[in-house]
């Protein structure tokens, strides 16, 4: 915006009265109040590392009055204050090349929806084809099986509308560098569609699995009324291809069949059985690294004394991160931290066993969970196959699975330090969706691996009081941090059989609902500039 101007790191502090902001901001440009037109805070965040003095830190957006535009020269003086050089995502224009049929969309997680969302903005009418049931079902199934113990393989945790990423903690933070603008239309278009206008600007944004049910129920009617399709339990079993190994079609429930040149494989991590379907129809892949440990709950107003101190009041539940680099070449990190959350089972195979954390948008549970994983790859799978980390998690999952019996196996740290199994509870229960019981989780992993995250555990207690606990309470096994394979893809980011895409987080391309959506839209634009649409 002409008149507008970035500032910086405006601090503020936590319980200052925000009535007056726009009289704050004028302060810190040494401009007169009645010279700014608006604002709009880009992004807050918490600075407590000068506990119990703690401030909101803000990125603003501040526009002056027209007739003002001369003092723009003047506040960019000011060390904290850049130009307004933020970029507004814009759809890219159609291509040349005629598509005679819908594009399908392979899955419908956050790389899924926003590549179909993206695509039906274009006036593609693309068709979604999801494995699992629509997201009130989905959540009906769920409910089930943490009620039973009844599992259904296609709806689950794993499997649905919304992809794993739903049933978490709907964190919408991210590392990848936005110079298109695709984060913010991210964010834009949760918040559009029913989230919090909060994950508009707080630093580490998060939904809650109760808001994220309802917001991509939303996406999903939007996607229908540009014109798109949406099929739920329409598990993709075959592709078609012509002999220059361009797409022809593809086969869903075995037997129904859709024409289509153009696919995006938004499959997820834990589509195994499609990963090896698409390896015995020789789609380049290769095996890659990722993690595996487990999760771990502390009590919530420990974390909260620990990052904010004793005098905190009114702020919101504290997270944390935290990392581990051991002379054993193994980094331990702390992944998907849920302030105020539950321990879930995660599970999308019967006779095996993965765990995950989850929040509410309330974060009320009481508790923090997070898993503490350790990095694995050479030194415990064959690299040159491409399925083998697939195999190594499938190994973990069954022995966890058999060693709680199909309940979720837990036990103390101190406990797990001297091998014997737990008997009950330390100073703090565990929240838990049902069906827990106390085991060795030593049997998990590893000596090198239970070894590596016994030292994280007392590394990261020196940074956080009270992590390494005697009674923190861990559970088994965080196996989905992320796909064991990557699909190859080039510049075009067609896989070796043209006309199919990979994309997002199962494709090795995206870990987390903000980097997968975006690359969902990378995958959207990539088709849009190539194509235009030629079918009614």
């Amino acid at each position: 915006m002409k008149n507008a101007i970035i500032l910086n790191q405006l601090k503020i502090e936590y319980n200052a009265d925000l009535s007056n902001m726009k009289g704050i901001i004028a302060h810190s440009l040494r401009v007169k109040k009645e010279d700014i037109y608006d604002f709009e805070i880009l992004k807050k965040s918490i600075d407590a590392r000068k506990k119990p003095d703690i401030y909101y830190i803000y990125k603003v957006r501040v526009i002056f009055e027209e007739n003002k535009s001369h003092l723009i020269s003047k506040v960019l003086k000011n060390n904290n204050v850049t130009e307004d050089n933020l970029v507004e995502y814009a759809i890219p224009q159609a291509g040349d090349v005629s598509l005679n049929k819908p594009p399908v969309i392979i899955g419908m997680g956050p790389a899924g929806l926003f590549a179909g969302y993206i695509l039906a903005q274009a006036g593609f009418k693309p068709i979604v084809l999801e494995r699992g049931r629509d997201v009130i079902s989905r959540h009906e199934d769920v409910t089930h099986f943490w009620e039973t113990g009844e599992l259904n393989p296609e709806s689950n945790v794993q499997f649905g509308e919304g992809g794993a990423g739903t049933f978490s903690d709907g964190k919408l933070n991210t590392l990848v560098k936005d110079k298109f603008g695709r984060n913010s239309y991210v964010l834009q278009t949760f918040y559009r569609f029913g989230a919090s206008e909060n994950i508009l600007y707080d630093a580490k944004p998060h939904i809650g699995t109760d808001v994220l049910m309802q917001v991509v129920s939303n996406m999903r009617n939007e996607i229908i009324r540009l014109g798109g399709q949406v099929l739920f339990e329409s598990k993709v079993s075959g592709l078609n291809f012509d002999d220059n190994k361009h797409l022809k079609g593809l086969y869903y429930n075995e037997s129904d069949y859709i024409d289509a040149n153009v696919a995006v494989l938004a499959i997820g991590h834990s589509a195994r059985d499609t990963f090896r379907m698409l390896y015995d129809l020789d789609i380049d892949m290769k095996a890659k690294e990722f993690a595996v440990g487990f999760r771990v709950e502390h009590p919530q107003s420990m974390i909260d004394i620990s990052q904010y101190g004793k005098e905190f009041k009114d702020l919101p539940v504290a997270n944390y991160k935290l990392t581990a680099n051991l002379d054993n070449s193994r980094g331990v990190y702390s992944f998907c931290m849920c302030p105020g959350g539950y321990v879930v089972n995660a599970s999308s195979v019967p006779n095996k066993l993965a765990i995950n954390g989850m929040s509410y948008s309330d974060r009320a549970s009481g508790n923090a969970n997070s898993a503490i994983i350790i990095s694995v790859g050479p030194k415990d799978y064959d690299m040159s196959d491409p399925l083998s980390g697939v195999r190594f998690q499938e190994e973990l999952e069954n022995k966890a699975y058999k060693l709680g019996n199909g309940s979720i196996p837990q036990q103390l740290f101190g406990d797990f330090e001297e091998g014997k199994v737990s008997t009950a509870y330390g100073e703090f229960e565990s929240k838990v969706c049902k069906n827990t019981c106390f085991a060795n989780l030593r049997e998990l992993l590893n000596d090198e691996l239970n070894e590596s995250f016994v030292e994280a555990m007392h590394r990261f207690g020196r940074k956080i009081h009270g992590f390494d606990r005697a009674d923190a309470i861990m559970s088994g096994i965080e196996s989905r941090t992320s796909s064991p394979v990557r699909i190859t893809r080039d510049e075009s980011f067609e896989s070796n059989f043209k006309g199919l895409y990979p994309c997002g987080e199962g494709a090795g391309y995206a870990g987390g609902i903000m980097s997968a959506a975006m690359d969902g839209m990378k995958v959207a634009e990539k088709i849009i500039e190539k194509y235009k649409v030629n079918y009614e």
